[in-house]
Order: C-alpha cells, then structure tokens, then sequence
C-alpha cells in the first residue's frame, strides 16, 4: 500500500457497515424494505487533534473508535431494523453504550485478573505463573467468545458484512474500480482490522502483565484498568507499523496470527452485502474529498 494513501477503517453492523475517514464517517444499512440507508455525521475535532499524530497516544482515539463510535453506531443499525416502536435512543442508548463497554472490560481483563488472584492467594503457585495464566485465560475467552457468537445466524450475517468491509479497502487500496464483482475477488483478511487489534491488545497484556511482582487483589485488578491505555497504544503502533511493512517476508510471518484469527471473524458476503459496503465507503470518501477541500480552499 502507499504510505501516503489516507488509513480509512470500517466496522461491520447490523445489516450494515461503518466507514470512517480522518473527517467523516459513514454507514450504509440494508433496512427491511431492502433500500440501502446511508447515515453520516462529521466526527468531532478529537479524530483530526494532534493527538492523532502522537505515538502510543493516538492509540487512545483508536481505543474510543472502536469501542465508543463503534458501539453507537452498531445500536444505530439496530433501530434502523426495529423501526421507530423499538428504537433505543437518548439515555438508552448512553447507558447501552457504558454497558457494553463495561462488559467487555469486565469479561476480557478483570475476570481473568480476579481468577489468577484468586489462585495465587489460595494454592502455592508463583506471581509468574499467575500472571501467565490471566494471559493464558484471557486469549482463551476472546477465541472462545468469538467462536461461540459465530455459531449464531445473526452474528454470522455481522460477519459477512465484515467481510464485505475487508474487501471494499482492499479493493480501494489496490486502485480497482469499487464494483461488486471486483471487490469480491479481494481478500478477506487485512492487516488494520479491529480484530488483529485486540488479538495484539491481549498477547501485549501476557507480555507485560508477567512482569508485574505479587499485589492485593484490589490493585490487581485496578493495575490492570490502568494499563488498558498504555497497551491500546502499544498495539495500535505495532499495527500500524506492521501494515506499513506488509510486503516483507519477516512481517508477513509476525501477522500471521492475526490474520488466522480473522478468519473467526469474517465470513464471504453476498453480492447485495457488497453493495452496502461499498455505499458507505463512497459516501465517506466523498464527504471526506469534499471537506478537505472546503478546509484547503482560500479564505
């Protein structure tokens, strides 16, 4: 890819996919009547901050945009296939949106914390074990979690339009033309995905949380919503370094987990899938081509 090629990610949804620029973001939904629904907003001023060209901090808006846009937007494509009777919105949809997030912190870095603490204070195993068994566990419940919610048929449409989303950068990324039937010949793995994040999010906690010497359970526990931060930064860098260097031997050999573990996370979309995606892609690219030359334009 060229380095100087704009960094555009996306999401799937419900029935749907998000496309983010560094100006705007886009997501096109398939709604029951079967017309494509397109919806955008222009993101707030943290995205173009200088925040975003800070190493290792610049990790935090990542951390935010896929946890906190992410997961507002996911209950957006939701009301567009409830309809207005079962919409969630205002207080709802806030408190919707710190649930999810306090869910997945619970589950993925307190739970596996609180179950090694527990070891460690009631058998005879040292810190280091411990700590290699919270890392241990909490791999396990992310392949756990993410086979298990790809059993169900609603997840695996997700994941098809995740697919779909994978596909439509990588058809952008290789200059082709974003139709259908070209984009559905490109891959359905990439480099930047949000699941190769977390994957080195989580293999980042084992290396660095084995480290850490004996504790109280509560600072434990507190240690490890500390760090969440500081390993977001560190994994975004390394993502972001690696999808740089993609044609190197060595590189292609480091991201080969990630890549495998996408394949839990996407699934081939259907054409119709496709044209959704590539909708939302267009519209952001549009609107974010349009914005940067309202902002260049002389005063």
């Amino acid at each position: 890819m060229n380095e100087r090629m704009p960094s555009y990610g996306g999401q799937a949804v419900i029935e749907g996919v998000l496309m983010r620029g560094k100006h705007i973001v886009a997501m096109a939904n398939r709604a029951p009547n079967n017309e494509i629904v397109v919806t955008h907003e222009e993101l707030t001023g943290l995205y173009s901050s200088p925040l975003t060209k800070v190493p290792f901090l610049r990790g935090l808006i990542g951390l935010w945009d896929a946890l906190g846009l992410g997961v507002r937007y996911l209950t957006l494509s939701a009301n567009i296939q409830t309809g207005d009777d079962e919409k969630i919105e205002g207080p709802a949809l806030f408190f919707t949106v710190i649930f999810s997030l306090v869910l997945g912190i619970g589950i993925f870095f307190l739970l596996p914390a609180l179950i090694s603490g527990l070891l460690l204070k009631f058998f005879e195993i040292s810190t280091w074990a411990a700590n290699l068994i919270e890392g241990v566990l909490r791999l396990f419940l992310l392949i756990v979690y993410l086979w298990g919610i790809g059993k169900m048929p609603d997840i695996q449409r997700v994941f098809m339009y995740h697919g779909a989303e994978h596909k439509t950068i990588n058809a952008f990324e290789g200059g082709v033309e974003l139709t259908p039937e070209k984009v559905s010949t490109f891959s359905l793995q990439h480099p930047r995905c949000g699941t190769s994040f977390i994957l080195t999010l989580v293999v980042l906690s084992i290396l660095l949380f084995s480290l850490f010497g004996p504790l109280p359970l509560h600072w434990r526990l507190l240690s490890r919503l500390l760090m969440i931060p500081v390993l977001a930064g560190i994994a975004y860098e390394y993502i972001k370094l690696m999808s740089k260097h993609i044609d190197k031997p060595f590189v292609k050999l480091l991201i080969k987990p990630n890549l495998a573990l996408q394949n839990m996370s996407t699934r081939e979309p259907s054409k119709e899938m496709l044209e959704v995606a590539i909708k939302a892609f267009t519209t952001m690219y549009a609107l974010e081509s349009e914005f940067e030359t309202k902002q260049n334009a002389p005063s």
